[in-house]
This record gives structure tokens, sequence and C-alpha cells, in this order.
């Protein structure tokens, strides 16, 4: 029998009418029995996220100040829906918990926790489901990370008891039981964790978007929607900036197998994006599956005559970024010059520090950097199979008049990483989609 987790985003909540639309939803298919909610999203672009506005009250606490008309404004948001969706239900020893609790010294992820916890409340009641407290079954250890075998043993027990549920996303407990939260997005990798708790055949992530898109519409006007995708392709794509879906939330499904299915709360019967653990059954029409990239990184290059031949040479570089507290993204390297492309933000504070410590450790001929540096990733399985993939992607940026500043391919042959000076990342992204996509 077919079982579906569906998750619903923020935009999927913000309000009673879309409620409505994800009952709809829910009851449209009787194999959607477990449902992830998060907290209500922006109703509209001036609006304020209920996790933003309860990290606000969380501040004011912290600080000292009166935060009861913050918190007013988020009762305020949850009473709206209840009262706008008729259902008999009252919140009021929630908020003085809640209120309670803050005066003692909650943590931030506890007061942000609470908009998922609230809503699952809501949600449950409005279908009629049973409500599972996330806390109680989603488990970190002392050091906050999660404790994925523990968590999917109570889950199972939990979900044999309760044939249809709600269990908020984003949040679990820590071993003295204070609540800890996922990174933003995180609702997500709790759909994830369900889906293999249930063994369901299907997770459904809802969103306000039809699926993944070949490029950044911000870039490229109207690219083509994403079929399919693999597990591997969609980690490139959103660890290159693609943020459809958190890129934590594939490693629960993808060891069991399940596929994830991106769905538009607002356009339900859009296909979406299927993301599989494997494509051999779906051919792509495209060489490539997707095109994404950042801003934002900076290019160290150390150059010495003969460094291949000096044993340590390169880890001794890389010793200094971990004796910094940096991580690396890319090592492009020559026989005389290896560079490492790391994250600008992280550098900049450091880079007196680590050129110091590099001339140090390795005393070199040179050391160069390119700043203002623009990482591209374009992904498929269908450039393993294809002959003259990358020479496409250099004529068509050559084409365009763009310089490349560095270029890196992956042993799976499924990427090829290119960079460029940041003010022509718009243009390279253009120009690479229009080779591909006609």
């Amino acid at each position: 029998m077919d079982l579906k987790v569906v998750k619903f985003g923020g935009s999927s909540l913000a309000d009673a009418n879309q409620f409505r639309k994800v009952k709809d939803i829910i009851l449209a298919e009787a194999s959607r029995r477990y449902v992830i909610p998060s907290a209500p999203g922006k109703r509209n672009g001036t609006d304020t996220k209920v996790t933003d506005m309860l990290y606000e009250v969380h501040r004011q606490a912290e600080r000292g100040e009166d935060f009861s008309a913050s918190l007013k404004k988020v009762r305020n948001r949850f009473d709206g829906i209840i009262a706008d969706l008729g259902i008999s239900l009252s919140l009021e020893s929630e908020f003085i918990k809640i209120e309670a609790d803050l005066k003692k010294g909650s943590t931030a992820a506890y007061a942000a926790s609470r908009g998922e916890y609230l809503n699952g409340i809501i949600l449950a009641e409005y279908l009629g489901y049973t409500f599972i407290d996330a806390a109680s079954c989603i488990f970190f250890n002392k050091d906050g990370v999660l404790e994925a075998e523990k968590t999917n043993e109570c889950l199972k027990q939990l979900l044999k008891q309760y044939p249809r549920a709600v269990i908020p996303g984003f949040y679990g407990s820590m071993p003295d039981g204070t609540i800890i939260t996922f990174s933003r997005g995180g609702s997500d990798i709790t759909g994830s964790i369900v889906a293999r708790a249930a063994t369901a055949t299907l997770y459904e992530n809802w969103t306000d978007v039809s699926g993944f898109l070949m490029a950044d519409p911000r870039c490229v006007e109207n690219p083509r929607p994403i079929p399919v995708i693999t597990y591997k392709e969609l980690r490139e794509l959103a660890y290159m900036g693609a943020t459809v879906l958190h890129e934590e939330a594939v490693f629960p499904v993808r060891y069991v197998g399940i596929p994830i299915n991106i769905r538009n709360t607002n356009q339900p019967e859009d296909p979406g994006t299927l993301i599989v653990p494997n494509a051999d059954d779906h051919i792509p029409d495209t060489v490539i599956t997707g095109i994404a990239g950042k801003l934002g990184f900076v290019s160290v290059s150390v150059e010495k005559d003969m460094m291949n031949s000096e044993v340590g040479f390169g880890r001794r570089i890389l010793q200094v970024f971990e004796d910094n507290d940096m991580c690396f993204e890319h090592l492009p390297s020559g026989i005389d010059t290896m560079s490492v492309i790391v994250n600008a933000h992280d550098f900049k504070p450091k880079r007196a520090s680590i050129i110091a410590d590099i001339y140090r450790a390795t005393d070199p001929d040179a050391l160069v950097l390119d700043e203002h540096l623009a990482l591209i990733a374009v992904v498929g399985r269908g450039m393993v199979r294809a002959k003259g993939t990358a020479a496409r992607i250099f004529k068509a940026l050559s084409t365009a008049d763009i310089n490349i500043k560095m270029i890196d391919q992956g042993s799976s042959e499924i990427n090829i990483i290119v960079g460029v000076e940041e003010k022509d990342f718009n243009a390279a992204i253009r120009a690479i989609y229009h080779e591909f996509v006609k």
C-alpha cells in the first residue's frame, strides 16, 4: 500500500486560506498519512515570518525588556488562523507556558520552535489527526548532533500506534529535554526523518514553487523545470545555491531509496520535480540537469618551483587553513601552483594571519589572491555519456566574452565547476544555459 509523508512549508501555511488548500491536498489521497508543518510564513511581500517574530520576542526577553506586545502579535497570527478556519481550539495555556519559559531564560531555539509546534497543533485539530510533539521523538545528543538511529526506532513505534499524525518540523530535543532546532529550513529534514521511519513510498515536499528549475529565474528568463533529478545531482545544485530543498534533507531517505517529490501547494496539478536514488529509467532530454552558482569566493594561489617534489607541501598549506578554522571549497592545482578556493566572508577577517602562516609554512615564490570570484556548477548525469560537454561550456563563455578564472571537474563526471569574476556571474549562467537548452 502507498504511504506518503507530506511536508508543507511556511508559505503553504501562512494563513487560513492556505490551510484549506493544504487540507484539500492531504484528503485528496488516503495515502497522505503523516504531515510535517512549518511555522506560518509571509502572507505578502511586506509581512514577517512567524519564526522571525519569535526570534525578536526572544531577543527582547534576553535583554530584560517587556516582550508582551511582540508575543501578542504572534498569538494574533495563530488566533486569526483558528478563527478563520472556524475550529474550536484555544492556545491560551500554550502561550502562558511560552511566556513563563521566556521569562525563565529559555533559549532562542525554544522560542523559534514554537512556530512549528503551535502550527502543528492547529493543523492536527483541523485535519482530525493525532498531534505528536517532535521533542518526544526527534533526538539530538549533548553536542547537538542528531541521533538518527534512536530517533528512527522511537518514531517507528509511535507511527505504528497512530495511522495519521501531524509532527511539527524544525526541532527536536537534547538528552536533558532542552529544545534544539535544525538550521533554517530544517522542517525538510524532519519530513525526511519521518519518511524513513514510516517506510514511506514517497516523501512529498510542498512549497510555493513547482519543483526545481534548470537555472535561477533571476538570471535566466523562464528556465525549464527539472522533471527528474538524482540525489547526487541535487546535492551538487543545493550546495551551490539551489535552495528549494534543505541540502541535508536527502540523507535520511537516500539510503533507504525513498524518492522525494517537490510540489506546489498553489498549483497542486503540477507534477513538480521527482528526486530519485538513480535515474536509469529516466533519460534526460538535455545533457545538463541544472546550473547553480554562488558569489563571494577568493582564490589563494601559492606558487613555488618544484613544489611537486616537496613532500608534505600541500598538507602544510591546508594545515594553515585548518589552524585558522577555515574550510576550503576547491583545490585546483598545477605542477608548480596550488590554489585554495575559500569563502570570502570567512577569509576576510583572517586574511593577514593566513597569508603570514602560508609564508612561514611553505616559503613560496609568490602568493596571489584573486578576489571577487563566483563559482558556477554545471550538473548533469547526462554529462557522463556526452562528449565535448566541457568544450561547449568553455565555448559558450568565450562567445559571451567571459574569462574563466578556474576550472574543476569531479571524478564522477556529473559536474563541472567554473570560476568567473562576480560581475560576469549572471551573464555566464545565461550563456551556459542557452548553449544546452534551445
